[in-house]
């Protein structure tokens, strides 16, 4: 079985210096995320932590801008 992850950047960049960005692959029931300038550290983890992450900073940012 073939277990080589397959990276894909994100659509949007913040637009900083150089060309760094967000990378993600998945692997069965695991997601991996990597900064694609420094592609040999990895963040594992799975779909739960990541869409409360995701949830607290869109509402810390709605607060902000409230």
């Amino acid at each position: 079985m073939d277990h080589t992850l397959h990276w894909q950047k994100s659509t949007f960049s913040g637009g900083g210096e150089g060309n760094t960005c967000v990378e993600i692959a998945t692997s069965p029931g695991i997601l991996h995320l990597r900064e694609s300038d420094t592609p040999g550290i990895e963040l594992i983890t799975t779909t739960g932590p990541l869409t409360h992450l995701i949830r607290g900073v869109k509402a810390a940012e709605a607060a902000t801008t409230a």
